[in-house]
């Protein structure tokens, strides 16, 4: 499906913030996760917290993990998601004294130490780390040093896949916002954020329910406002003040900040005194030095740098200064009527493409347009003087991608991407086995995936060994030490051998050792006369599968093939939807392993596509292992799905089902299992489908390393 046609749906996010207070002494550890899709537990208020806004699917649910120097003998404990890729642990109290510290660190990859610098007197959440556990580590000495752990937000897709949407304009209403208005409801963002100028003439309470309110009203609950020049033609900027209420900050201040899945927004106030010295620099310093978060964008009225009118504005190089010596990543300004992209830049202009900040310039909500007719200390990458629009920020953990969405009928169009500077993991790699429980019969054999994964870049050789095997049951790996690509994955495979001997069962643990850092994963083998596999595809070779057995598919294009994907990204969220790789060797079951020169090119498409395995008996106690990857766009539905069924004869039972929903998802390998105890001592089948179903949409899928044991 291309994106011409598209379907578009407006859906208003809940963005309330889970919030609890924890009673101290409190002493353990074991997070327990709420179901997917189900919202966070409800927990008690706190008194004063940074607001915290999430990625479309996480969970979270409650924590209990807390101290001070008294408990300093329980000095690691963790806070766990089974299952989980990525966790973030919120705190609700950290006050620490002298050079006392608390070291989180991600089960996968990420750490951080928290000081006395970080958030005292307030709650907050952490930046987010890989794995399914925190390894909360103390550090105290000083008696008064105390800290408490409440609650966690999870993840079930990989941490850079987890995108949030910003929207950002300034000068809006206007004559024309009705215009952009559209387009943020489109965007359906997480948050607004808007840089003044936003209810011409002159901000009064009038001007935002006549003009702004009617067009832009309607995302008010998402919104986070800076005030304009304009705004403070009424005193003290009142109307500003009255419509925004709480959400605009300190009434005479209007600076303030939240965090948007692992970004710190900073708004600021260009309008009221901001020198060196000043409250308002002093505040963002310290505002600044307390965020935990790896990515930091700043938001207000002034342009540090311009072509248009107003030209370069050297009285915000407080701002720009302070926001420079914190390694922060964008700026977002209006008030020239224009479109200006800078370059990454110092506080004075110039170029500097490690630690400069990119200024965006979104002067274009509605109000007029600005010539470029002044000149510019820094580098103006790209520009436009005729065109409304809005910013649509797509964030990441690790880096942002920036896109100026023009209003219907207009052609100018801009993007750039970049890393966050603070937001490079440390290399660091993982271990997991699919499947995690196998069963092999005396004399028999059974093999497991083992699969090292690298995050931040790692790319060293990892040395593999399986250890606590049942009686009489030997296990080798090939190869025995494997050196995964950077940001990617190594598979080799444990091959079990049993003795006609062999009985019992036990927790074998497979170990990956790389220098002096260890991880392991688990595998389940038990040994039985019923054991060993009914049946195992890892599709390198045709096994007898068939497309479309019965008949019925009714898919156009994208059908099940066995193959080698290829990698397609989408144009549109910039996401990896059908991945290029598979779990094990070289081949899988894919839906169209082309790639697609466009977005929803070569996809699934025009309704259902089946594969049906050849026949097998199923053992007794019989369980299918499978590896799989869906990914679609935001305009998927429920009727679009990926299913395994099992055919006893000519009847389907669904016994796994993935279904679309509204929300963009990236292609991720994952491992599920399916109970057909049920079926033991039948001859079945099974099928594989795939729908692109109702309306047209964005759909990729696959299965991998496929087994039925006992």
């Amino acid at each position: 499906m291309h994106s011409a046609t598209r379907q578009r749906r407006w859906r208003r996010r809940t963005l309330a913030v889970a919030t609890s207070a924890l009673a101290a002494g409190a002493f353990l550890v074991a997070a327990q996760p709420s179901a997917v899709g189900a919202a966070p537990p409800a927990v008690p208020e706190v008194a004063d917290q940074v607001p915290q806004l999430t990625e479309d699917g996480v969970t979270g649910g409650p924590a209990s993990v807390s101290g001070g120097a008294s408990t300093q003998a329980a000095s690691t404990r963790s806070v766990c998601a089974p299952g989980a890729q990525w966790l973030r642990v919120r705190f609700t109290e950290l006050s620490l004294r002298g050079n006392d510290s608390v070291t989180l660190t991600g089960s996968s990859a990420g750490s951080f130490t928290l000081t006395a610098r970080n958030w005292p007197g307030r709650a907050f959440h952490t930046r987010a780390f890989e794995g399914d556990c925190v390894r909360v580590s103390t550090a105290l000495s000083d008696p008064a040093s105390r800290f408490a752990i409440d609650s966690y937000q999870a993840g079930d897709r990989p941490l850079a896949a987890a995108a949030t949407t910003v929207a950002a304009v300034g000068d809006v209403c206007g004559s024309s916002c009705n215009q952009t208005a559209p387009l943020v409801k489109n965007m359906n963002p997480q948050a607004l954020i808007l840089a003044g100028d936003n209810a011409y003439d002159s901000g009064t309470l009038s001007d935002y329910k006549n003009k702004y309110d009617p067009n832009y009203g309607q995302f008010k609950s998402i919104t986070y406002p800076t005030p304009g020049n304009h705004e403070y033609k009424t005193s003290g900027a009142s109307g500003y003040f009255d419509y925004f209420g709480a959400r605009a900050g300190e009434r005479g201040k209007g600076y303030y900040s939240f965090d948007v899945g692992d970004w710190h927004f900073v708004a600021l106030n260009s309008n009221i005194t901001h020198n060196a010295g000043s409250t308002q620099v002093t505040w963002l310093k310290n505002d600044l030095a307390a965020s935990t978060k790896p990515c930091t964008a700043a938001f207000f009225h002034h342009p540090r740098f311009s072509r248009g009118t107003h030209g370069d504005d050297s009285s915000v190089t407080p701002f720009f200064q302070t926001l420079y010596d914190a390694k922060a990543d964008l700026v977002v300004v209006g008030h020239d009527h224009n479109y200006q992209r800078y370059a990454p830049s110092r506080p004075d202009g110039k170029r500097d493409d490690v630690n400069g900040v990119r200024q965006l310039l979104i002067g274009t909500g509605g109000r007029g347009y600005y010539n470029f007719d002044q000149s510019s200390a820094a580098e103006q990458e790209a520009g436009n003087t005729n065109t409304f629009g809005v910013g649509k920020l797509t964030l990441t953990a690790t880096d942002y991608r920036s896109e100026f969405v023009p209003v219907s009928g207009r052609t100018f169009t801009d993007s750039t991407t970049g890393k966050c500077k603070k937001g490079v993991s440390s290399p660091a790699f993982s271990v997991g086995a699919s499947p995690s429980s196998v069963s092999v019969k005396p004399g028999g054999t059974a093999s497991v995936t083992v699969n090292v994964g690298s995050t931040g870049g790692f790319t060293a050789a990892t040395a593999l060994s399986v250890s606590g095997l049942p009686s009489g049951v030997t296990g080798t790996i090939s190869p025995s030490s494997v050196t995964p690509p950077a940001n990617g994955t190594a598979t080799a495979t444990l091959t079990l051998t049993a003795s006609d001997a062999a009985t019992g069962s036990a927790t074998a643990t497979v170990t990956g050792s790389s220098g002096s850092v260890s991880h392991t994963a688990n595998v389940s083998v038990s040994v039985g006369s019923g054991g060993g596999e009914a049946f195992s595809d890892d599709f390198e070779t045709d096994k007898g599968w068939q497309v479309n057995a019965d008949g019925s598919d009714t898919a156009t294009s994208g059908r099940w093939e066995r193959g080698d994907p290829e990698q397609t990204t989408s144009t549109y969220s910039n996401q990896i939807k059908q991945r290029g790789d598979t779990t094990s060797g070289a081949n899988c079951l894919v839906t169209g392993r082309l790639a697609g020169s466009e977005y929803g090119a070569n996809d699934l498409d025009g309704g259902a596509s089946s594969m049906t395995s050849p026949q097998f008996t199923v053992p007794a106690g019989g369980k299918l292992s499978f590896s799989y990857t869906f990914a679609h766009g935001d305009n998927a539905t429920s009727a679009d799905y990926l299913r395994i069924r099992v055919l006893d004869g000519t009847t389907p039972t669904t016994v796994f089902e993935k279904l679309g929903s509204a929300a963009e998802v990236a292609g991720a390998w994952q491992t599920a299992t399916a109970d057909l105890a049920s079926y033991a001592g039948r001859s079945v089948r099974l099928l594989v489908e795939a729908a692109d179903a109702s309306t047209a949409s964005l759909w990729e899928s696959a299965v991998d390393d496929l087994r039925v044991t006992a």
